[in-house]
């Protein structure tokens, strides 16, 4: 079972998963559609739920479950930090538990990387920070993730086998596109209006990891071993750039590619996330290595948007917060109570 499995990860992991001959129940609210899914749809089920209440019925018959779901940045969570902590804290929790008391062993969570920014960091400490590097999140996001992670981690027993895959800031194509990632909007600013723009210089240090490697790595910790995995948190990455020569690196390839892009720097901006992150484990333990690079992915993508319009592009539904923000529009024109992040307490 795939919660959130019809947003940006989950359209590249579930066809990824029938494809390996999984049988692939997903579950999903559909704030963005199922454009991701269409292609697989007759090939596998999807229940549309709140992932805060799962349809007891939908876990029977489950061996493991990836848990993609809930707010997935910084700027959702800032919206609304009541259902930040909802879906990305409480509704985890509940469903770990409604899947140990159904003997469900397997729950892979959706960890981020953002767990270890702190905002302010002394160039002393910058190191590369491992699994075992001492936390301390900020933001309402951050907090979240990580205090999930701790719960599921404290569940670990004889009966139920948590993992955490703490993922670097991902990019590249799905059929769900975002273009609310730094490299992905990159390449929309490149092609709909010629330049990149360096917020903070592009001084921040960042890791980076394509979305088809992060599907890959939740592949293989399905696969992997109980005793491998049990209790485990890795981190997902595939190397570690400064956003300046991100930008360079896109437009390199961009250029390679016959797309002119200028790099413009914008220091009116608070400095981003900086923190560098080590995928060692996940190597040693695991035998997984991201392999795809930026040039790689900004060409495929480059591939799939050229030729698209400016207002194509910049289409709200391809920025989460855009989109949230205009489903709650429509709701409020619409005299719906409660807006898009309401709880009907269906189950």
């Amino acid at each position: 079972m795939v919660v959130g499995g019809a947003g940006y990860v989950g359209s590249v992991l579930v066809p990824m998963l029938l494809d390996s001959g999984h049988e692939v129940r997903v579950i999903d609210r559909l704030y963005y559609g199922d454009d991701g899914l269409k292609h697989v749809l007759e090939r596998c089920e999807l229940v549309r739920a709140d992932m805060r209440h799962v349809p007891a019925e939908a876990l029977q018959g489950i061996d493991a479950v990836i848990n993609l779901g809930g707010l997935s940045n910084d700027p959702t969570a800032n919206y609304n930090p009541e259902a930040n902590w909802e879906l990305n804290y409480h509704a985890v929790l509940r469903l770990a538990e409604a899947c140990k008391a159904m003997g469900i062993r397997r729950y892979v969570f959706a960890g981020s990387c953002s767990v270890y920014d702190r905002k302010e960091r002394p160039e002393a400490e910058d190191v590369l920070l491992t699994e075992e590097s001492p936390l301390e999140p900020v933001g309402y996001y951050s907090e979240s993730k990580y205090a999930a992670e701790q719960a599921l981690l404290a569940m670990n027993d004889d009966y139920f086998s948590p993992v955490i895959l703490r993922k670097g800031t991902i990019f590249g194509y799905s059929r769900r596109m975002r273009f609310d990632l730094v490299t992905n909007v990159m390449v929309r600013d490149a092609l709909a209006a010629g330049f990149l723009t360096l917020h903070s210089g592009g001084e921040t240090w960042r890791p980076l990891l394509d979305v088809t490697d992060a599907a890959r790595a939740y592949m293989t910790v399905v696969a992997a071993p109980e005793q491998q995995v049990k209790g485990q948190v890795f981190n997902i990455v595939h190397r570690n750039l400064r956003i300046s020569e991100l930008g360079l690196r896109v437009q390199a390839t961009l250029r390679n590619l016959g797309v002119p892009c200028e790099v413009r720097s914008d220091y009116s901006k608070p400095a981003a996330r900086n923190y560098r992150v080590s995928g060692e484990k996940a190597r040693r333990v695991l035998g997984f290595e991201a392999g795809r690079t930026v040039e790689q992915s900004v060409a495929e993508m480059v591939r799939e948007f050229r030729g698209w319009s400016a207002r194509q592009l910049y289409n709200p539904v391809y920025v989460n917060i855009d989109w949230m923000q205009m489903l709650e529009r429509a709701g409020d024109l619409s005299g719906c109570e409660g807006g898009i992040f309401a709880d009907d307490g269906n189950a």
